[in-house]
């Protein structure tokens, strides 16, 4: 590729719109993720179950499945979907949301986290511009994405996800992409001690649990990406966001008081706010 060529796809308009593009299809593979990982993941305890027990194995679970086999296909009539009906977006519009061999509809949840994949990778692109912390910061948006629904479907963060990506952070910080290696070892440390107390305290309390310790990693996480001097910033949003949220759903009768609130969601949303918006926030706050 010429310097002139290179240049022109570095431009900020032209990087956000390839960010976008590339969101739309990282999106539908994120679909693929949030849908089979925890099968994935169940079938895999199954089978330890099974194996430690020393019982007969489940013939169930010795169909192949993985992120990329077998290839897409209609829940309802589990025909393949053709690639021309693989478009993100586009295909579900122009099917109008329905199979194109049985017309069973197709959640509208596969072209919404198609374009969320797609809005917060421009925001992200766009915020950073060329560079590490863009590239960076598009793997940390997507996770996240990935880590959130399926926290809202299972209450599960799969420690197959978090715990690279806490890994990342750290190794990141050596670089000083977002921030430092001594504010990153003390975010992801006090991050996870930090819900990690709160945790056994409410036991201790109440005894009841008042949240998945999948919380404690992905916090922690979150600490190696930006450093210890995000992590009250990002408990509080995520507090704000997860009060906000929880009673407008219990007034719209859309979710029950004793029902319980995935918190992954709320901390992946700060903690996202907090890469882009961190700096700007605690001056503000703090200020």
């Amino acid at each position: 590729m010429s310097f002139s060529e290179w240049a022109f796809f570095t431009t900020p308009s032209v990087f956000t719109l390839l960010a976008g593009v590339v969101g739309l299809l990282i999106g539908s593979f994120l679909n693929v993720v949030i849908y089979r990982l925890p099968i994935l993941m169940q079938r895999q305890w199954r089978e330890e179950c099974i194996d430690y027990l020393k019982l007969p194995h489940d013939e169930t679970t010795s169909v192949k499945l993985n992120l990329a086999f077998p290839a897409s296909h209609c829940i309802h009539c589990q025909l393949p979907v053709l690639k021309r009906h693989n478009i993100p977006v586009i295909s579900y519009l122009w099917l109008r949301g329905r199979c194109f061999y049985c017309h069973e509809k197709i959640s509208a949840r596969y072209p919404i986290i198609e374009l969320l994949t797609a809005c917060t990778s421009m925001i992200v692109a766009w915020h950073f511009g060329f560079g590490a912390q863009a590239l960076a910061g598009l793997m940390l948006t997507w996770v996240l994405i990935a880590l959130s629904f399926i926290d809202l479907d299972h209450q599960l963060l799969p420690d197959i996800l978090v715990l690279p990506f806490l890994w990342g952070g750290l190794l990141l910080s050596v670089f000083d992409v977002f921030t430092d290696c001594q504010a990153s070892i003390l975010g992801a440390t006090c991050g996870y001690l930090i819900l990690w107390l709160v945790y056994h305290s409410f036991k201790l309390i109440t005894q009841k649990e008042g949240m998945g310790q999948g919380d404690f990693k992905l916090l922690a996480m979150l600490g190696a990406w930006l450093g210890w001097q995000h992590l009250s910033l990002i408990i509080l949003l995520s507090s704000l966001a997860g009060v906000v949220i929880g009673m407008t759903l219990i007034s719209l009768n859309k979710q029950k008081r004793e029902t319980p609130i995935p918190f992954g969601p709320y901390l992946a949303i700060a903690g996202w706010l907090a890469l882009l918006w961190g700096k700007e926030l605690n001056s503000w706050y703090f200020g």
